[in-house]
């Protein structure tokens, strides 16, 4: 399987966006100071509209609904239909913001209407991004602003080089997915300039944005290994490596895994390092 096939729209409309539904609340949490920092970046204002790009379960999309108030309004788009649901699930009643099953990077939109283009992790999967972004671009208004947050490379974020480290001699060597693939697809900040350049935006810069992540979560030490133990083989690219694998090679990765994390802070969650870039553009007022 290729690193794209894993996150086509299928994927995330079944086990793999099941998968994420089950574990939301814990995803929220390690990915929460990531999309804060870029709704900082965004700096959102009362009355405003903003389009959420692969926005999940929708945690991102209500955080700025916070921010615009009833005034504005904010459109929540993922490819994901567990996760739009689970997304509408947990919305007040009176919240500005709506949630919508769509690909952002071709399903029609309204021209001029937002303000802002936001994204919490939702960017790097695009077949094409320079044309996605130049659709998208299509929906702002002139001087409309850009706020993102991406990973950096794979090697930099230990949530995920640490377990898959400890795979050596339990799994044969993976092949690692392109620098143009998957989560990491915007680890190169000269590749995310030229994208959003290309695509016809202005004023772009990228900043570096370290964190410590809470992977998994439970009341003591023990059970917070276990459940970060837990969530790493069901969710993400270690996931997807053992999904074939029989019981004895699962029991051998976890224990490889729980050894590893094992290492790292933490009481109620393991808290692992996180390296992200937030990126932000405008589009030209005229």
């Amino acid at each position: 399987m290729t690193e794209k096939d894993v996150y086509q729209v299928a994927g995330w409309n079944g086990q793999s966006g099941e998968r994420w539904v089950a574990y939301q609340a814990r995803l929220d949490a390690m990915m929460a100071v990531f999309g804060q920092a870029a709704i900082e970046a965004a700096a959102p204002a009362t009355g405003e509209r903003v389009l959420d790009v692969g926005c999940g379960a929708g945690a991102s999309s209500l955080d700025l609904a916070a921010r615009v108030g009833v005034g504005g309004h904010v459109l929540g788009v993922d490819i994901s239909e567990p996760l739009i649901g689970r997304a509408r699930a947990l919305a007040p009643q009176d919240t500005p913001a709506l949630f919508q099953v769509a690909d952002a990077s071709s399903t029609e939109l309204p021209q001029g209407a937002f303000d802002i283009l936001f994204s919490r992790f939702g960017v790097m999967f695009f077949d094409d991004p320079t044309a996605a972004f130049a659709h998208m671009r299509r929906a702002l208004k002139p001087g409309a602003r850009v706020a993102f947050v991406c990973w950096r490379g794979m090697a930099e974020n230990d949530w995920v080089r640490l377990p898959m480290g400890a795979m050596k001699g339990i799994l044969p060597p993976m092949t690692p997915p392109g620098p143009e693939a998957g989560p990491f697809s915007f680890g190169d900040q000269g590749r995310v300039a030229r994208i959003l350049t290309v695509a016809g935006f202005t004023d772009v810069a990228i900043a570096p944005f370290d964190a410590s992540i809470p992977f998994g979560k439970g009341e003591t030490r023990d059970a917070a290994l276990d459940d970060a133990v837990k969530m790493t083989l069901e969710v993400g690219p270690l996931a997807r490596s053992l999904a074939d694998q029989p019981d004895d090679i699962r029991a051998r990765a976890s224990a490889a895994v729980r050894a590893v994390f094992a290492g790292c802070p933490g009481e109620r969650s393991v808290m692992i390092n996180g390296a992200a870039w937030i990126v932000t553009a405008r589009n030209p007022a005229s």
